[in-house]
């Protein structure tokens, strides 16, 4: 009895100086990147696949739960069939991040061709990005099986804010100072400085130059 008191005791200082020291633990777990960004930050829990294809900008703040993936091939070991070998996919992927950009928390980005996101900017919480989906030629087939597909690179232009639970899909740009409402899956790419909401996302205002105002865009809400 006496013993498990002391290592309970023991344990809970632990915890305690560990998450006095949270940060500092991230920042020295850090991988590898392919290049050599100063003053990054990436909270605990992150899973980062493949940081040697993944270059990092200067002052990154990304907040619990990012996953980074740059893919180089699948299936990977937890998808592939237990019973039969699986021909792999194999890919020459780049996820590129610029400086200044800044996630809530649980930024997923993944990359199997090209996924880039510039300068200064920010994520709400859960946004989701992936250059490639699943396959579903097959409706007799689970499609975990069956191979990625509508692969095109996907790239966010400096300084947007995309908002709470987007989902970014193949092929998009998303332009400068452009903002995505919550919830939004953008399958089409989205002008210069123009708000965009909905599923699929639509623009409903754009910036007015000369009135230094947000304006509705045709079909566009007030």
């Amino acid at each position: 009895m006496v013993l498990r008191r002391i290592r309970d005791r023991l344990l809970v200082r632990l915890a305690v100086m560990t998450e006095r020291h949270r940060d500092a633990i991230a920042a020295q777990l850090l991988p590898r990147f392919a290049n050599s960004p100063t003053n990054v930050r990436i909270s605990l829990p992150r899973t980062i696949v493949n940081p040697h294809r993944i270059y990092m900008g200067n002052d990154v703040w990304l907040g619990p739960n990012s996953l980074l993936m740059a893919l180089e091939r699948y299936p990977g070991v937890a998808l592939r069939h237990p019973d039969r070998p699986e021909p792999l996919q194999t890919f020459e992927s780049k996820l590129t991040i610029g400086n200044r950009v800044t996630a809530t928390s649980a930024l997923q980005v993944s990359a199997h061709l090209e996924v880039t996101i510039e300068d200064d900017v920010l994520f709400a919480s859960n946004v989701f990005i992936s250059d490639g989906t699943h396959g579903y030629a097959n409706a007799n087939e689970p499609y975990k099986w069956q191979p990625i597909g509508r692969m095109a690179p996907i790239t966010i232009k400096r300084a947007c804010w995309i908002g709470q639970n987007v989902m970014v899909m193949p092929g998009v740009t998303i332009g400068e100072l452009s903002i995505v409402g919550a919830n939004s899956v953008v399958t089409r790419s989205v002008p210069a400085r123009s708000i965009a909401v909905g599923a699929p996302a639509r623009v409903v205002k754009s910036w007015d130059e000369a009135r230094q105002e947000w304006v509705p865009a045709p079909g566009g809400i007030e």
